[in-house]
């Protein structure tokens, strides 16, 4: 049903406060419904983010293993050790 804005009547807002036929209870329990879809939609938020900040944290400490294997396989410094040793070996 709509009503003459062209509002539906079940999307209408009410100040619980302000709405007359209410019980404090009534009340009290729509209080408490809201702050647990608030409490809801912000665990929501939440673990989105959480997801992309473990994403991205994985990310890194990957690239960084990657990396340190790639620069350990890259250095020559043992081989240039061995050659001086050969070659003091061959001179003894």
């Amino acid at each position: 049903p709509r009503e003459p804005g062209g509002e539906a009547a079940f999307a209408r807002r009410i100040d619980p406060a302000r709405e007359p036929g209410l019980s404090s209870e009534q009340r009290l329990l729509m209080a408490q419904v809201e702050r647990a879809q608030r409490q809801r939609a912000l665990q929501r938020r939440l673990r989105g983010r959480n997801a992309l900040l473990a994403l991205g944290i994985g990310a890194v400490a990957f690239g960084i293993y990657g990396y340190t294997f790639y620069s350990v396989s890259q250095e020559g410094f043992l081989d240039e050790l061995e050659q001086e040793a050969e070659a003091a070996r061959a001179r003894a």
